[in-house]
């Protein structure tokens, strides 16, 4: 590493002003803070100096996706195995064959999207943008694994440019781009988006895995309930085998590749949560707001709306709700900032997440939606807070007066 060190110092004149490529310096300068902490400081004044800087606060959100990552490569294979009817599950090859399906996809978003954010760096004659570190790893794992690579680029570009940068980028956007990106893959490729086949890998890669028939069906639970009267959890199935709770909280069904185990969001939860990189208010709110809504549509289910024979806690299960509450809905830059703001923001994401799968059967997902509707309202939420502060201040001080 000190060689490493040494060979950036020899190389850094270069880049700078009056250097032979100065028009890549916002280049170097993102290359050279995500390896190293940067040694600037201040001179004077009273100022605290700390280490952990943004790129490295990302580099641990990075770090709590991991568990869902993992296990998406294994769900992946697994799922293939299971719709091509074997009887054997070789850990090793599903992982091979997950880390194959999802490496292509990764390697779009973020060449397309770190491409962006560098030429627009460059232009801007500023410092990299770090933020795409976690969206460029959040996109393919909110995707159905057979989302096509040019609809995934083509999603990140329109999110990058229109969502972020025009806003003067990281920090500064009021959507959270991941989640733009999925909204605009559905509306815009709907066909491509849903239906029974898009969650489940279809083709041998590199000679692993099963070409699957076209006459295979991968539907997601929430899928399966959209289409029949009646409710019961036991009338799911993947390939004919029931699904229960446990499987729910597993992972082992069909689902966008890293939203399906609930375990593993959990335990990026703690890392988060640890670490001090995600609010607790946020992520206990919009879990109690889930529920809440789990158990009206519960209390007065129909036949009309099947997802209303859901528990709460497999409400919690199914989807992509745990998923946005541990990491979309915790996004610092458009979440709800203040105190109470945090509980108000949560609630609403729980409850009109639940309440759009519940009662619209043709979009039996509502996390997305959700976070994007408390992402537009989050500015609101805190101004309301704040003016209410405000004003129980002003009164407090008046009758001390």
């Amino acid at each position: 590493m000190k060689a490493l060190r040494n060979y950036l110092n020899r190389i850094k004149p270069n880049f700078e002003p009056g250097g032979k490529l100065q028009a890549f310096q916002s280049v170097f300068d993102g290359f050279e803070t995500f390896l190293y902490t940067p040694n600037t400081t201040s001179k004077s004044g009273v100022h605290i100096h700390d280490s952990l800087d943004s790129k490295r606060v990302m580099i641990m959100v990075v770090l709590a996706l991991m568990p869902c990552l993992l296990f998406g490569m294994y769900n992946t294979g697994y799922q293939n195995w299971l719709a091509a009817g074997a009887t054997e599950f070789p850990f090793w090859q599903l992982m091979l064959y997950g880390f194959l399906a999802v490496l292509p996809r990764i390697v779009v978003t973020y060449v397309v999207g770190l491409g962006i954010e560098f030429v627009v760096a460059q232009w801007r004659h500023e410092e990299i943008q770090e933020g795409f570190l976690v969206t460029g790893i959040l996109i393919p794992l909110i995707c159905p694994i057979e989302t096509p690579l040019w609809m995934l680029a083509v999603a990140t570009a329109f999110s990058v440019i229109f969502v972020k940068e025009v806003f003067g980028g990281t920090g500064y956007n009021v959507f959270n781009v991941a989640l733009v990106t999925r909204a605009f893959l559905f509306f815009a490729y709907p066909a491509q988006m849903s239906g029974d086949k898009v969650f489940v890998s279809t083709n041998s890669i590199c000679g692993l895995g099963y070409d699957l028939p076209d006459a295979f069906t991968g539907a997601t639970p929430l899928g399966q309930i959209a289409t029949f009267a009646g409710g019961k959890l036991e009338l799911l199935n993947i390939q004919g085998n029931p699904i229960s709770t446990w499987d729910a909280f597993l992972g082992l069904i069909p689902g966008s590749f890293g939203e399906t185990s609930t375990l593993c969001i959990l335990i990026g939860a703690a890392i988060l949560l640890i670490t001090g990189m995600a609010s607790w208010r946020i992520m206990l709110s919009v879990i109690a707001g889930g529920l809440l809504m789990g158990w009206i549509a519960n209390v007065f289910q129909t036949p009309t709306y099947p997802a209303s024979f859901l528990s709460p806690v497999d409400q919690l299960l199914f989807g992509g709700f745990a998923f946005a509450a541990v990491f979309m809905a915790t996004d610092p830059v458009t979440a709800a900032r203040t105190g109470a703001g945090k509980y108000i923001y949560g609630l609403l994401v729980g409850v009109v997440a639940v309440l759009i799968r519940t009662y619209n059967n043709g979009y039996p997902e509502g996390a997305m939606l959700a976070v994007l509707l408390a992402n537009a309202l989050a500015p609101l939420i805190d101004y309301c807070v704040v003016q209410a502060n405000v004003s129980r201040r002003m009164r407090r001080l008046k009758a001390r007066a």
